[in-house]
């Protein structure tokens, strides 16, 4: 499915003009704001919307807000972490729509103290490094871990956290040893968290219970996507719509909470015939349901 610029603006003006008279999103429901599950506020990553944000970003916030999300995580794009407005400014527009930016994803190796003050500045929770990509020795992992540390001492002292975000290559051992337990075990607790991307835990062959519970209270955050039913592991890039999958999201939460998680973000990396929005729209759905 091809899908415009014109196609988004024309459907999100239909839906924000409905939003301003009766309260709800086109086509939902009031008791579709509302679900039975237990956790009260999830968070969307904004990277799920890198296809449609960029052209129109309040816009496309003010319809986040309308299914229901009440938590942003952000990442750093051409106009940085607040998407063309000062921090101050991205941080009273979330207000006006009931939300508030927990994290985000960011260039450690540019002016990291600087976005660590501007974090800390609007109350952010996290800066979080995205990735480090897979290293020839595990001695690599082990100066990542040394950087981590620094990050964190620089985040602590603004005022906020900072964290690593997996994919499937630090489970693959390197040297005889695995990278993700090298980063974990040679990182101050006091000074880094981690976020479990449980997708690429799984992808990896790996059970995100084990990890939850082998290092209680280190996973603060985790994103949420489900994998394919029946996709090999070969296949890497299968993921589709919450509850549609294969992954026990209501089981591994449950574990998660258990363990110290404190943040719920839903990424979705692929939409196949449907909208970005529609995607985020789905999976709005399925955690306000969700009982863990």
């Amino acid at each position: 499915m091809i899908y415009t610029r014109r196609d988004f603006l024309k459907t999100a003006s239909k839906g924000i003009a409905l939003t301003a008279i009766s309260g709800f999103p086109l086509g939902c429901k009031p008791s579709a704001l509302f679900g039975t599950g237990n956790i009260k506020e999830f968070g969307l990553q904004l990277y799920t919307l890198r296809d449609i944000l960029p052209e129109d970003p309040k816009t496309v916030l003010k319809q986040v807000a309308a299914m229901g999300y009440k938590q942003i995580e952000s990442f750093e794009g051409d106009t940085g972490m607040f998407w063309g407005m000062t921090n101050v400014e991205f941080k009273k527009y979330l207000d006006q729509l009931g939300m508030k930016i927990i994290s985000s994803h960011c260039n450690i190796e540019k002016d990291f103290e600087h976005k660590a003050n501007e974090a800390a500045e609007i109350g952010m929770k996290y800066l979080i490094v995205p990735s480090v990509g897979p290293q020839k020795n595990i001695d690599a992992f082990k100066k990542f871990a040394d950087r981590f540390n620094q990050c964190g001492e620089i985040c602590k002292k603004a005022g906020l956290r900072f964290a690593y975000h997996n994919h499937d290559y630090p489970f693959e051992a390197v040297n005889g040893k695995v990278p993700l337990d090298v980063m974990i075990q040679n990182t101050d607790p006091s000074l880094v968290d981690f976020e479990m991307d449980i997708y690429w835990v799984v992808t990896a062959g790996q059970d995100p219970i084990k990890w939850l519970k082998q290092y209680p209270n280190r996973f603060r955050l985790c994103h949420l996507k489900d994998r394919k039913k029946n996709a090999p592991l070969t296949e890497k890039e299968v993921s589709v719509n919450l509850g549609t999958g294969s992954i026990d999201f209501k089981n591994i939460l449950k574990v998660a909470k258990e363990n110290g998680m404190k943040y719920y973000i839903v990424e979705q990396e692929k939409y196949e015939n449907t909208t970005p929005l529609e995607v985020a729209r789905e999976d709005a759905g399925y955690l306000k349901k969700l009982k863990i």
